[in-house]
């Protein structure tokens, strides 16, 4: 896999999301709890997108009545049939072994670690005449 740099921190507010296209591919960004979060924008259901999902707590109970929420945001509830998913993992709650979100590794970086590289890219000559911005392409 390679890297792509998608965004700024800033850029997606917390509790938002951002969708971007790679390889082809719609993945859709969360900033969660100062945590991101990258996942296929699709739910394997039925493909809904995924950057339209509630973004719900888990909620668990550890005996009948008693409900404890935790990690509040981090779950997905699809928009179309209120399957739910781990925003970290992909993971489905409801069928953990057979359905799964693909999820894809998310690292934050200083621009100036960016900056060193190794990056090719492709540069034209330009040069600027009388007030006109020219490129030789």
């Amino acid at each position: 896999m390679s890297r792509h740099v998608v965004a700024r921190t800033s850029d997606i507010a917390s509790g938002g999301n951002k969708v971007v296209t790679i390889n082809s591919r719609e993945i859709v960004v969360f900033h969660v709890n100062g945590r991101f979060f990258a996942l296929l924008n699709r739910c394997p259901h039925e493909g809904a997108p995924l950057h339209k999902a509630a973004c719900v707590a888990h909620l668990s109970a550890p005996e009948p009545g008693a409900f404890t929420r935790t990690r509040v945001g981090e779950m997905l509830r699809c928009p179309w049939h209120g399957w739910e998913f781990d925003m970290a993992t992909g993971q489905s709650y409801f069928d953990p072994k057979g359905t799964k979100v693909r999820s894809y590794p998310v690292a934050v970086a200083e621009g100036r670690e960016l900056a060193k590289g190794p990056y090719v890219a492709e540069t034209f000559p330009v040069t600027v005449e009388d007030s006109y911005v020219i490129v030789e392409a």
